[in-house]
């Protein structure tokens, strides 16, 4: 095993994949752009508007009960076994 195995969890044999190391042209690029003071700025992230996040928020508050509500009680219990189910499958 390598070293990389070793800090991962238990059990868990892939390794975590990042970006990884720049292109050495990047890396090079942003140096001189650092040192010359010509780092871009990032741009700002657009402003949502309140009223379509409050909409939003208020429709993902209601979706939930409001399905449950129109599931029959034979449909709500073959739902709850098949996730009693799968939780019984993660256990050892």
């Amino acid at each position: 095993m390598d070293d990389r195995s070793s800090k991962l969890g238990k059990g868990n044999r892939t390794a975590k994949r990042g970006k990884g190391r720049p292109d050495v042209n990047e890396f090079a690029f942003s140096v001189v752009q650092q040192a010359t003071g010509q780092v871009p700025k990032p741009e700002p992230e657009p402003e949502k508007n309140p009223a379509a996040v409050s909409l939003g928020r208020l429709g993902g508050l209601k979706g939930g009960r409001a399905r449950a509500d129109k599931l029959s009680a034979a449909k709500r219990r073959a739902i709850a076994k098949k996730a009693a189910s799968a939780r019984w499958l993660k256990r050892p």
